[in-house]
């Protein structure tokens, strides 16, 4: 994890979340902590818990993206669930351990992209030589009559080898690494040609050539697989072991056949025991989970059938909030240090109407406020990833040269604050339904004419949506 100071995290956070201080600050915090507990002698270490978060608000003021931006922040491993797909055990639904599986799968996914990239230069080079042959075959050797004869007594001489059953079968199959030059013959009109076009290869100038490749063919994932995961059995790599490989062709361009071969020739020469044991060291230290919605598995004061269930589900999640080891296929994963964020609106219900248990295992609420239109006015304008600078980009690629001046900005968020006022309030996500409309027509004329430079004024935005935001049965249903 990148060692920043709390203030650190905050600037990073400020330039995608506008306002929400106290959250930003909050989670800033939470994870400064585990820093702070890597300093500690060892004993001390397994005693000091992650002090986990309540994010209290309603939609669309930040909270899902203050966690995803703070996991990206630090490169820790993320994932959001949300807390009505599960169910108390022995109800159908997802189980509560699913949630830790994610979050492991993640991690090797970060795991095997940061060894991949260490190897590839080694790799690339390889990649590369090989391409040159696919691109330049060589001659065609003729087939003599016994090799039918020398294939099968190698056929009887690797079943005899074989140590066990899948090794009998893949023993019959092509390898990914066989050398494109097997069974030909390379002249001396071969070795030029490939030498020109190395070159050329090496220039980029290739890129968009097309190129035949033959690669292993992607596993499926079946019901069954998907089941026996999640109680942390990877039958995918079992049947990996006992089935021969199938071998398809592709044709691609270059630049992609390229980063197929590398991703083939990358999982070759890593050590996944290696990858998995550090996947489950960055799950059980830096991991974040997001448990979303929260506020939906409270009973509250309703006493019906569903009760039992909500109930059962907080229960089932106490024990890995708490700390406990999953079972993945990766390895068994203790959860004692894994940082929860919980969140919801708790619009019809309140914190306290969650179990006292599970209520103590989220000791930091933070409320997160409403915007207002000057914060629209900046979401607007101001982050990284602001909406207006998205759209800029989006229609560039059409020839155009969007500009929206100050006043039209200032329109567009006096809309969007007014319908939700009136209308349900989704917060920010108001943002992005407005603009659509407004630039609708933009949208679908710009790939057939070229524009130019187009400006969006105070009035261009009244005339696109001001009839629609005076209807209040229209905006209702189209804003």
């Amino acid at each position: 994890m990148e060692n920043l100071t709390p203030k650190q995290i905050v600037e990073k956070l400020d330039k995608y979340i506008i306002g929400q201080d106290d959250a930003k600050k909050s989670v800033a915090i939470a994870l400064y902590n585990r820093y702070r507990r890597m300093q500690v002698p060892d004993k001390m270490q397994q005693e000091i818990t992650p002090k986990n978060l309540l994010m209290i608000g309603p939609t669309g003021v930040g909270k899902t993206e203050i966690a995803r931006r703070l996991a990206k922040v630090v490169k820790a491993p993320f994932v959001k669930v949300e807390a009505t797909k599960f169910t108390e055990v022995g109800y159908v639904g997802r189980d509560v351990e699913s949630m830790v599986r994610d979050l492991m799968d993640v991690a090797v996914t970060m795991e095997e992209n940061e060894k991949y990239e260490e190897i590839r230069p080694e790799v690339r080079r390889k990649v590369d030589k090989k391409l040159v042959k696919l691109l330049v075959p060589g001659v065609k050797k003729e087939q003599k009559q016994e090799n039918g004869m020398n294939d099968f007594m190698s056929m009887l001489s690797n079943m005899s080898q074989a140590s066990n059953l899948g090794d009998m079968l893949n023993n019959n199959n092509n390898d990914t690494d066989e050398d494109p030059d097997e069974n030909r013959d390379v002249t001396d009109d071969v070795r030029d040609k490939r030498l020109s076009i190395k070159e050329q290869l090496d220039k980029g100038l290739l890129e968009d050539h097309e190129v035949t490749i033959t690669v292993q063919e992607s596993r499926k994932v079946g019901p069954m697989n998907d089941q026996m995961a999640n109680m942390g059995v990877d039958m995918s790599g079992m049947m990996d072991q006992l089935m021969p490989k199938k071998m398809i062709s592709r044709t691609l361009p270059v630049k992609e056949a390229r980063e197929v071969l590398i991703q083939e020739e990358s999982a070759k020469r890593v050590d996944h025991d290696e990858i998995y044991q550090g996947a489950i060291d960055r799950t059980q230290n830096n991991g974040i989970i997001f448990i979303d919605e929260f506020d939906k598995i409270t009973a509250g004061d309703k006493r019906n059938s569903g009760e039992v269930s909500r109930e059962g589900v907080q229960r089932d999640i106490l024990p890995i909030v708490e700390g406990s080891q999953v079972n993945t296929k990766y390895g068994a994963v203790r959860t004692d240090h894994i940082l929860f964020i919980a969140s919801g609106a708790f619009a019809d219900s309140k914190p306290s109407d969650l179990i006292a248990e599970l209520q103590g295992r989220f000791p930091i609420r933070v409320e997160l406020q409403d915007l207002t239109e000057d914060d629209f006015i900046q979401i607007l304008t101001k982050p990284d990833n602001a909406l207006t600078k998205q759209y800029v980009a989006l229609t560039k690629a059409d020839g155009i040269n969007l500009v929206f001046t100050k006043e039209s900005i200032e329109e567009i968020a006096k809309v969007a604050f007014d319908l939700n006022n009136t209308n349900q309030n989704i917060g920010a996500r108001r943002l992005s339904t407005v603009l659509e409309k407004i630039l609708a027509e933009i949208l679908y004329e710009g790939p057939d004419m070229q524009m130019g430079d187009i400006t969006i004024t105070r009035e261009y935005v009244k005339e696109q949506v001001g009839k629609i935001v005076s209807d209040k049965d229209l905006s209702r249903y189209i804003l």
